[in-house]
């Protein structure tokens, strides 16, 4: 066990088992301190590795974050304090690990609960060693004005009431962390402050004892009065009364053993800690006060008048001359959090990014207001998920049954076409999934599946500008533009598209109005007139069906339906059921274990 201070401006930590609040609590407590360099060094993430960001007052620091013990210490070696926060089935295995490890000296087991024969083989290793554990069941401890373990001490208020940013001259020791907070407040509107202050922590075993930092608070010069919270429950306290029979502390020692109202109840009772809890007469809170002032610890008659006996002991030394003057600073201010401040209402913050479409902050996800739960109660499906992410609206059935068929009509066209092919090569040169899906998408244009949009487009201004057929056609002829949605490379006036037929069999069923499908049946009639291969396809069937979707159902204005078009929308479409097909390719591909494809040479035209 050391025999002097254990921390400094200069100490530093790693910190087992990411927790944000309790290392940003550190981070503050250096800046009120006026530290240079923060106290936290690493992290150590079981299988992370990387960075974590954290404020040091305004700045933004990265605090490197490690995967094991072993390399957090090689990589920080003047980090001599490890925080543990693991859970109390892991503590003790990665407190041993840090114990055994050259360079840390200081071990902070802060879970409850760790087994008792675990706690008894770390005590044993750490005292055969010369090293330090504070804990188990501990909230930490603190060096006033320089260096402080997770949330030792609270929030930042309650720091600044009880001038932890500047070193006192009590030193002071507990068993409970929530009690020390409480003392480190009570001390400092009656002394100077802490100097230093220790939880030793509430279970049976702690890894050092109410005596061990009396000891070493009595080597320490700065420290010129000692302030003890004990409890009910095992005899920790003994040890400290045989130090002061032995005359072993030449330091005056204020102490209250808590737990006097023990005896009012009629059968045994446990206070919290698993320590707490008297088993016998030698272990009530009434024999251990009695003990300590017999071997002349200061002891009042109730917690209620500890206070008092503390102001009393430090008003006597500074009367003697024992304890000078300590200058009062006022601390820096900690930089508020914006989070916290948008609460408080004082300020606001633009936020940046617009969303209208889903909302996430309830206990279910909504789609456009409608809420999952409702979605999957009516059973509604793909066509109905789109009409309300895409079109903000719950779209009759018919309409959304007509995105289905679109979906599932545009889902593949064989492994020829671009898309696809794209996708195959992909695939076959050992890509992953969206790799594979990507290259077969990036064809998707002008030429290829992307002409839904400019087919509802043309086709909507020729018929509201009440173009003939003859008229549209001719008219885009003259601007070089081919009419999109009218020409394939296979089919012909006697080999129609199937899915254009049924496309048109279940809008001329269904809709209330085709009227632009209808009028790109006449421009339709008037290029097979000219050429047999300039047929409807599928994109100009969905382009113009589309339009007379969102005329027809009276959803819409029409400024709406020319910003849908304009968006593009209806290629939207076509990219959401190509990819069904092109994930499937990736798979085929995959699952057949194609080799890496080669274009052959007798299918390239060789040419100067």
């Amino acid at each position: 066990m050391a025999t002097g201070q254990l921390f400094s401006r200069t100490t530093q930590a790693l910190f087992y088992n990411y927790k944000q609040l309790p290392i940003q609590r550190m981070l503050d407590f250096d800046f009120l301190c006026g530290r240079e360099t923060p106290s936290v060094a690493g992290i150590i993430n079981p299988g992370a590795e990387g960075f974590q960001k954290l404020f040091f007052g305004q700045e933004e620091i990265a605090i490197p974050v490690h995967s094991t013990v072993e390399a957090a210490c090689a990589a920080h070696p003047t980090a001599d304090v490890f925080i543990n926060f693991a859970s109390y089935r892991s503590a003790a295995a990665s407190s041993n690990l840090a114990l055994k490890q050259p360079t840390i000296r200081v071990v902070a087991i802060i879970a409850e609960g760790v087994p008792e024969s675990d706690t008894k083989e770390l005590i044993a290793y750490a005292r055969s060693n010369n090293k330090v554990v504070i804990g188990p069941a501990t909230v930490g401890g603190i060096q006033a004005g320089a260096f402080k373990i997770g949330d030792t001490a609270g929030t930042i208020d309650n720091i600044i009431q009880s001038k932890l940013y500047r070193p006192g001259s009590v030193g002071f020791v507990s068993k409970s962390g929530g009690m020390s907070n409480e003392l480190y407040n009570t001390i400092a509107r009656v002394t100077d402050g802490i100097y230093e202050g220790i939880a030793i922590g509430g279970d049976v075993f702690p890894g050092s004892t109410l005596s061990d930092h009396v000891l070493r608070f009595n080597n320490i010069p700065q420290v010129k009065m000692i302030v003890v919270l004990g409890e009910l429950g095992g005899r920790d306290e003994y040890s400290l009364v045989e130090a002061l029979k032995a005359g072993k502390i030449s330091k005056p020692v204020c102490a209250w053993v808590s737990g006097t109202c023990a005896r009012l109840f009629k059968s045994e009772v446990q206070f919290g800690h698993a320590g707490a809890k008297s088993g016998g007469e030698m272990e009530s809170a009434q024999a251990k006060n009695q003990a300590l002032q017999d071997a002349g610890a200061i002891v009042p008659t109730s917690y209620e008048a500890f206070e008092v006996s503390i102001k009393e002991t430090f008003e006597k030394l500074a009367e003697e001359g024992k304890i000078s003057p300590i200058k009062e600073i006022k601390p820096p201010q900690i930089p508020e959090d914006l989070n916290t401040a948008i609460k408080s209402g004082k300020v606001r913050a633009p936020t940046h990014i617009i969303s209208t479409i889903s909302d996430d902050r309830g206990e279910e996800p909504c789609y456009a207001g409608v809420p999952m739960s409702t979605i999957i109660e009516k059973g509604l499906g793909i066509g109905d998920v789109i009409s309300l992410l895409w079109f903000k609206r719950s779209l009759p059935r018919y309409c959304t049954q007509f995105i289905e068929i679109c979906v599932m009509l545009c889902a593949d066209h064989g492994p020829c076409v671009s898309g696809a092919h794209n996708t195959i090569v992909t695939a076959r040169a050992g890509k992953d999934l969206v790799s594979s899906l990507v290259s077969g998408l990036l064809t998707i244009g002008p030429r290829f599946g992307g002409a839904v949009d400019d087919a509802a487009r043309y086709f909507k201004d020729a018929y509201d500008r009440k173009l003939s057929p003859y008229e549209f056609v001719e008219s885009m002829k003259k601007k070089g533009i081919r009419v999109p949605g009218i020409g394939h490379r296979i089919k012909r006036g006697d080999n129609r598209d199937k899915r254009v037929e049924l496309l048109q069999l279940f809008a001329r069923t269904n809709f209330p109005s085709t009227k632009y499908m209808e009028y790109a049946v006449e421009v339709e009639t008037y290029t097979l007139s000219k050429a047999n291969n300039l047929v409807m396809n599928v994109d100009g069937a969905i382009g113009t069906l589309f339009l007379d979707l969102l005329a027809g159902s009276g959803m819409f204005t029409k400024q709406e339906i020319d910003e849908i078009v304009a968006i593009g929308y209806l290629n939207g479409l076509f990219v959401l059921a190509r990819s069904i097909g092109l994930i499937g390719h990736t798979f085929d591909q995959k699952r057949l274990k194609q080799p890496l494809y080669r274009h052959p040479w007798e299918d390239v035209l060789y040419t100067k």
